[in-house]
């Protein structure tokens, strides 16, 4: 039996574990026959696992809620290529038993490294008022530093861990500085402007970890409208910002998702504005692929299976030398 590692992503079929765990997320179903059961997810900072409580009302399971960290008794088996842990035993633990910080999934790149390359971008705005909004944030406001820092890109899909606002956001920044240096016609403090505000909603679109979920502003306006209004209430507080200015930089943010069906409210109407929509999604596609195949790869064979995500088989790529 496997005991108190609390690495999920290293599980495998057949193994019986007794761990501690982070519940995610818990929900009661019934069986076609009518007998109740629970769905959890369990999560530590490797990812998630989803979890089955056959007999909910057995004296091995103990009394435990969402967002708990429970220590849970099971076997790992295989389910249409997933895999998933049929639980026997749950024990809510205790305070000392565990630290929170492991149960987070986290960026694997150094956070103060990205800030640093982050700020260095900043540095190089010569525009006076396109940089007193990102010193403004950025530089001077502890909190939101510190939020950003710590903050996820997304509840799933892409950089959806601790650190993944800032990989995101350096990704996307790194991107746009390459398109500003090809070609020309760029106004370079214009888009990496944008593109480090871009996202700048997220911070209050989606609540800290361990809950990593949509916030009531967040399901109500989304982080690219919220992201809008920040930018706009900062503008309005920094002398004769000019408003043609303050427009442009906010339509880049309201556009930067490409198309109205994919949560923009405008289609990007500037050249900035398509440029900064072609980095974040590319940047978005490219972190989806490989934690596609990060997730997958615990499966036998070089083919991971169907990828809803992309429409299409997926595996990695092989190296050179190997046989196809």
């Amino acid at each position: 039996m496997k005991e108190a590692e609390n690495e999920i992503y290293g599980l495998c079929e057949g193994e019986t574990i007794r761990n501690v765990y982070l519940c995610k997320g818990k929900r009661s179903a019934e069986t076609r026959n009518g007998k109740p059961y629970d769905n959890l997810i369990l999560q530590d900072k490797t990812g998630t696992l989803d979890g089955k409580v056959w007999d909910p009302n057995s004296q091995g399971i103990a009394d435990y809620d969402e967002k708990d960290f429970i220590e849970v008794f099971g076997d790992v088996i295989n389910y249409n290529g997933n895999l998933q842990l049929n639980i026997r035993q749950i024990r809510k633990a205790e305070e000392g038993e565990y630290n929170p910080a492991d149960y987070m999934p986290t960026t694997d790149k150094s956070v103060d490294g990205m800030y640093e390359e982050l700020t260095a971008y900043i540095r190089q705005i010569s525009n006076k008022y396109l940089r007193q909004v990102l010193e403004f944030y950025y530089i001077k406001d502890e909190a939101f530093i510190k939020k950003f820092k710590a903050h996820s890109a997304a509840k799933t899909v892409h950089h959806g861990f601790s650190g993944g606002l800032l990989e995101h956001t350096l990704s996307v920044t790194r991107m746009c500085d390459y398109f500003a240096t090809s070609y020309s016609i760029l106004n370079r403090d214009l888009l990496l402007s944008s593109a480090i505000l871009h996202d700048i909603g997220k911070v209050k679109e989606l609540s800290d970890f361990p809950d990593n979920d949509y916030t009531d502003e967040g399901q109500l306006l989304g982080h690219i409208v919220i992201g809008a209004q920040m930018v706009h209430d900062l503008a309005k507080e920094i002398p004769d910002f000019p408003e043609k200015l303050e427009n442009q930089v906010i339509h880049c943010i309201l556009a930067h998702h490409g198309k109205l069906e994919y949560g923009s409210p405008k289609k990007p109407a500037l050249i900035e504005a398509l440029a900064l929509n072609f980095a974040d999604n590319t940047d978005a596609k490219m972190e989806t692929f490989i934690e596609a195949l990060a997730e997958e790869s615990r499966q036998s064979g070089e083919w991971k299976g169907y990828n809803k995500l992309f429409e299409t088989n997926i595996r990695p790529t092989s190296h050179l030398g190997e046989k196809d």
